[in-house]
């Protein structure tokens, strides 16, 4: 059962049989948290709070790690969910400039249509699919014709916009 457990929790059950050296801990990550971020050499972002998320975007920016930031803005229509899926990059050269086009909501809005919809899961596996793409597109293992930083899928409109690096 995993309902009630903390995600750490769920996720070491999950992936201790078939991977090694991962570490898991039940931890709200904040701008004190230089110490656990030591060695890191990318990071995901995947929080629903913008509050949280501002904190966690000033520690990475201070230590200059580069992370990529998902998350959606959800309404109903007609009493259909509907929306954007995004996927932002930041690296150290440009994160203050994405961070200042106020594209990531870095404060909690009003609503809750992310925690009262089942509709949500496949969005999450959209998002992070994308967002894993765009790691690898960093890597170089998939090429990329104009390097994008912000990427947005309507799902009213299956369409990908991609706002490239100037």
């Amino acid at each position: 059962m995993q309902l009630d457990k903390p995600k750490a929790e769920v996720y070491r059950q999950r992936y201790e049989n078939f991977r090694k050296g991962l570490h898991f801990a039940v931890k709200a990550i904040d701008g004190d948290c230089e110490a656990d971020f030591a060695g890191v050499t990318f990071a995901f972002v995947c929080v629903d709070k913008g509050t949280a998320r501002a904190e966690i975007f000033d520690l990475l920016m201070r230590l200059g790690i580069p992370f990529i930031d998902v998350g959606m803005g959800l309404v109903r229509q007609n009493g259909a969910l509907a929306g954007m899926v995004r996927t932002t990059t930041f690296l150290p050269e440009n994160a203050a400039e994405v961070r200042d086009k106020g594209l990531v909501p870095l404060t909690d809005p009003p609503g809750d249509e992310y925690r009262l919809n089942i509709q949500i899961a496949e969005l999450n596996a959209l998002n992070a699919s994308i967002a894993m793409l765009r790691y690898k597109q960093h890597c170089g293992f998939y090429g990329h014709g104009v390097p994008a930083y912000h990427l947005l899928m309507n799902t009213v409109i299956p369409h990908l916009f991609a706002e490239p690096v100037e």
